[in-house]
């Protein structure tokens, strides 16, 4: 694939020069920071406007599962846009019926109502919400190395760094340590101790914050930018068990990890357990119009057939969104989409990254699902030593920046998070790109060995 349109520079700079005087940038320094120009997109890659072509291995924030401009989707919301551009959302409207018909359709176990929202960060507002309602209990539970949203409950939920400038701390939230066996916080050797110990800390924490004060578990299903940490076989049958014993709502965050993201429509699948909410975004539609929302079950829907549920959101289960979401799920049968995913990852991509750890000394651990997957790198692969410190920053964090241009020379835009990179291309990435991606993450892994000891 070619870039569509003549390299032209001089828009470029126009582009960048207007960005810089008037668009304010999330996470950002804002006069530390050079966004690109982007030209356009097509399936895997987009281009700026000096030609430069890209093969996207970050599915823009790991949404576009898809990939860029598919025709059929693009072809759904101009139809839907000459049809309804938009309605109120306490009415009921076809496309938004259907997408939550698609959507309830391929939940787990009897989440058979949909709320929907505008994004990720909305569902996990109003999952924590419902579950303090439907319980009438306050706290939270969240794990370290997590990520829900950046609103108010959800940044508190979070248990990365971003939350610090926005923890108030009085938010009823309690963090606890989520299995990870390559850096074990139990000091744990196989995955059967990772779980067994996990699963009692977990038990510790509930009985000492008083399970009758606790509302809700949440949990990724499998952690995304936190690091692509696939929980081991029973842990997350052993939290549903322990949140029926203490009538906890347990909560799994499917917002990056949904619609085929690991080979599934769900993560959930592969770990046979339902929760009493899923919250949704990105993938459903393939990030072409906002959506997201929270998936119910029976029993907390219940909570609300008399008694009003407290929320709503202006643009909630918005036509354009919703007839995007329609047309994503209907190509995503239809190309066997999710059928995909599965197959690149156990036969390309895991396998290729696996090689990749087996020849570079920078490559601690390499993990993941379909095309979900993070590349731990390491000062030294005895000792674990990240490549870089925890939430570096500045010239402590050369060696990652050093990895990413080099990735970026290569024709390659990385997912890079702290010490890690991920490779979370499309779903429906062709085996061809894959091996494209893998030859250039091989050339970037390469400056990152520089910097083992």
């Amino acid at each position: 694939m070619t870039p569509h349109v003549e390299p032209d520079p001089q828009a470029g700079a126009a582009v960048k020069a207007a960005d810089r005087a008037h668009v304010f940038h999330s996470w950002s320094a804002q006069g530390l920071i050079d966004p690109l120009a982007v030209a356009g997109a097509e399936g895997s890659y987009f281009w700026d406007y000096d030609g430069n072509r890209y093969l996207d291995f970050t599915s823009g924030l790991v949404y576009t599962n898809i990939g860029y401009q598919h025709p059929r989707v693009v072809a759904a919301i101009q139809e839907q846009a000459a049809k309804l551009t938009t309605f109120a959302p306490a009415f009921a409207i076809d496309v938004r019926s259907e997408a939550a018909r698609l959507i309830a359709e391929r939940t787990p176990g009897d989440l058979d109502k949909i709320f929907f929202t505008n994004g990720g960060a909305e569902a996990v507002e109003n999952a924590v919400r419902m579950a303090r309602l439907h319980t009438g209990r306050h706290k939270v539970l969240s794990a370290f190395r997590s990520y829900h949203g950046a609103t108010s409950t959800a940044i508190n939920l979070t248990g990365d760094p971003r939350r610090w400038a926005s923890d108030t701390g009085s938010a009823g939230v309690v963090r606890f340590w989520a299995p990870f066996l390559y850096r074990s916080p139990f000091y744990a050797t196989t995955e059967e101790q990772e779980c067994e110990r996990a699963l009692a800390h977990l038990e510790d924490t509930i009985a000492f914050e008083g399970p009758a004060t606790i509302a809700a578990i949440i949990l990724e299903t499998v952690p995304g930018t936190a690091g692509i940490m696939t929980p081991p076989p029973g842990y997350l049958a052993g939290v549903r068990e322990i949140c029926d014993r203490y009538g906890i709502v347990f909560v799994l965050d499917e917002v990056m990890a949904g619609f085929g993201r690991t080979g599934k429509w769900f993560a959930a699948e592969h770990f046979d357990v339902v929760p009493d909410l899923l919250t949704f975004a990105k993938g459903v539609n393939s990030g072409y119009v906002p959506l997201g929302g929270v998936a119910i079950s029976a029993e907390i829907a219940a909570t609300f057939d008399k008694r009003p549920y407290p929320g709503g959101l202006t643009y909630s289960g918005h036509p354009l969104a919703c007839a995007a979401a329609v047309a994503t799920i209907q190509v995503m049968e239809d190309e066997k989409v999710v059928e995909h995913a599965a197959h690149i990852g156990e036969t390309v991509l895991g396998p290729g990254l696996r090689e990749l750890a087996e020849r570079h000394p920078s490559v601690g651990e390499v993990r993941g699902l379909g095309v979900f997957w993070a590349l731990d790198l390491v000062k030294n692969k005895e000792t674990r030593e990240p490549l870089v410190p925890y939430n570096a920053a500045g010239e402590a964090n050369a060696p990652m920046a050093a990895f990413g241009a080099a990735a970026k020379k290569h024709g390659l835009w990385p997912f890079i998070n702290m010490n890690r990179t991920h490779a979370v291309p499309a779903c429906n990435v062709s085996e061809a790109e894959v091996k494209e991606g893998l030859a250039a993450l091989d050339a970037a892994l390469g400056v990152a060995d520089e910097h083992t000891a």
